[in-house]
């Protein structure tokens, strides 16, 4: 019986294949399991079929792309860590209430050149609150500004090889069957022609189609991460005698000037010009990274203590706790609260949901579910483990940046990129050295390193090789092609481009991106082969269109994270998507037609 069933496998194992692709790609479409869920289920069911081997599954982690690309993450996330990309989108900000339409155009022309470098999924991550702050800053629909942001920083990703994980294993596949190594800017005479393109039909499509409603509706939904602060001035800092408005930390846009303290006197306006004095008091409103960062100051003194002046403010310990509605305090002073004078902690900020505590941290009155950020030593900080009347004690996600680190963690990624643009080294050992240095350095710790790696994204890519190893194995790719030669051996080259391209973007947009890439492109270099023609233009034509989804929120991930955020509808996405999805498709063939 095991014999007889082994026997059908072997002789029809070209169609079994084309059925368990088939439904796998159900499986990625009803989303009844996340896809790499369904990734590793059609491997296991090759491997149980003994169309694909042991050995056959242990070579694909020999494949460099997924390594380069979990180095091309760490990169990005020491530019995070380090406030770099920060640092970029608030100076954009500062600028909007003057020029907002230079201000838009700038950021969006920033984003654009980021994910041509760094991968656009972290890109995104960082400026969605960047953007719904500049859509308020502009009295503005956050829906006209997050919806473009993802379509940028797709065509940005299309600009150079690293900029997307698409564009890294697409290549690493064609080198995989036999085609010459893929150089940084290969495609980027291509991907200026899709940008420049993209670009024009999103201007022309924005008023139209994109979704507009109350700006504030998502703006309010961030402002729980927002925190009451203050800061007192040291004697003996650099800071005494210097100017309200010159403060550094004063001066950045994610930090906003609430009131100063000076004795019993609290003030509200016209602050820039006054001069500090000893032990005055400013009281700040920043988000929560800022306010970890602003640990390290020695020129002032953060938040409250009870008298206790040996609550360090640098303590290693810090937590972020949530004021039950139970909790003694509800109603009283934040100075008050019992905690704050019976052990030796410091309250560095307070946040409340879609509201702004005040008038200031000391007098700010406690309510339910207000949150408060909490420091000191570790014995202290530990008695609040357990506290009846406080919920969710535990160590805050958000890390304090470092600045001082910013021009290591650009320079190694800028040596990333000139060491494999004039073929120095492989990209692949590029990326792991250039992770080597800036976590010697400490531009990022190992623990943050290893969680800025999107692990979804390597075991999908993992098992989407597997699977791609198996079709090829079991002779799938091989009958697709023999189908398919007979019906394009009339088609000239550009219409194998444009219908190569048809086929990938179709793929894309109901299937993950990775996937397609994976599947498409030996197929692809098959075809070209059988027909006599060079199969780059049919690679590069895989290469943007498994990136260039535009028309639903599924086919690529930074389209799921601004539906999400922006509160989209699934036909939010096809009323602007499509028309994108046409123009762009049509310049990138071209361009691909007459420039490679």
């Amino acid at each position: 019986m095991i014999a007889a069933a082994q026997a059908f496998i072997a002789q029809h194992q070209a169609i079994i294949g084309l059925v368990v692709l088939a439904l796998m790609f159900v499986g990625f479409v009803m989303e009844r399991f996340p896809a790499t869920v369904v990734a590793i289920l059609g491997t296991c069911t090759f491997l149980f079929l003994g169309i694909l081997s042991g050995k056959d599954l242990f070579s694909v982690f020999s494949n460099s792309a997924p390594v380069t690309i979990g180095a091309m993450f760490i990169l990005s996330g020491a530019l995070l860590r380090t406030g770099t990309l920060d640092a970029i989108a608030n100076r954009i900000i500062a600028r909007a209430q003057r020029h907002p339409k230079l201000a838009l155009a700038e950021m969006f022309l920033g984003v654009y050149v980021a994910s041509a470098f760094l991968n656009n999924t972290p890109v995104v991550v960082v400026m969605i609150p960047i953007m719904l702050k500049l859509a308020s800053a502009l009295g503005i629909s956050a829906k006209r500004l997050l919806m473009p942001l993802s379509f940028v920083c797709i065509l940005g990703g299309t600009t150079t090889l690293i900029g997307t994980s698409t564009n890294l294993l697409v290549a690493a596949v064609a080198q995989d069957n036999g085609l010459d190594r893929f150089g940084i800017f290969t495609i980027t005479p291509v991907g200026l022609v899709a940008g420049v393109s993209g670009t024009l039909a999103l201007l022309l499509i924005a008023r139209r189609f994109l979704p507009d409603d109350s700006p504030s509706q998502i703006a309010l939904s961030q402002e729980h991460r927002t925190f009451l602060s203050e800061v007192r001035i040291l004697k003996d800092g650099n800071l005494v005698g210097r100017r309200v408005g010159d403060v550094p930390f004063v001066k950045r846009a994610n930090v906003k000037l609430v009131a100063m303290k000076r004795g019993a006197t609290l003030r509200r306006s016209n602050l820039a010009d006054d001069i500090l004095e000893p032990d005055d008091r400013l009281v700040l409103r920043l988000e929560l990274a800022e306010l970890l960062s602003l640990r390290a100051n020695k020129n002032v003194a953060i938040g409250l203590t009870a008298g206790h002046d040996n609550a360090d403010q640098n303590d290693e310990a810090i937590v972020e706790a949530m004021i039950a509605p139970s909790h003694p305090a509800i109603g009283r002073r934040l100075i008050e609260i019992p905690f704050l004078s019976s052990l030796k902690v410091r309250i560095l900020g307070m946040a409340r949901f879609r509201k702004t505590p005040g008038p200031d941290l000391p007098n700010a009155r406690v309510q339910a579910i207000d949150r408060v950020l909490v420091t000191g030593p570790a014995d202290q900080i530990e008695q609040l483990y357990g506290h009846p009347h406080l919920y969710g004690v535990g160590s805050t996600s958000e890390r304090e940046f470092r600045r001082n680190k910013a021009p290591i963690a650009i320079g190694a990624l800028v040596g990333v990129i000139l060491l494999a643009t004039f073929n120095v080294m492989d990209i692949g050992v590029a990326a792991i050295i250039g992770v080597g240095l800036i976590l010697v350095t400490r531009c990022i710790d190992a623990d943050e390193a290893w969680d800025s790696i999107d692990g979804n994204v390597l075991v999908l890519i993992f098992a989407m090789l597997a699977v791609g190893l198996a079709l090829e194995n079991s002779g799938s790719v091989e009958l697709v092609v023999g189908e398919l030669t007979p019906l394009l051996r009339s088609v000239p080259p550009w219409g194998l481009v444009v219908a190569t391209y048809i086929l990938s973007v179709l793929l894309t947009e109901i299937v993950t991106n990775n996937a397609v890439a994976i599947l498409v492109t030996p197929l692809a270099i098959a075809v070209a082969r059988q027909l006599g023609v060079d199969p780059y233009p049919l690679v590069i034509a895989v290469m943007f269109a498994a990136s260039a989804s535009f028309a639903t929120p599924i086919g690529y991930q930074t389209n799921t994270l601004v539906y999400a955020a922006g509160n989209y509808r699934f036909i939010d996405f096809f009323r602007a998507g499509i028309p994108l999805t046409l123009a762009v498709g049509a310049a990138t063939c071209a361009a691909i037609t007459f420039l490679v």
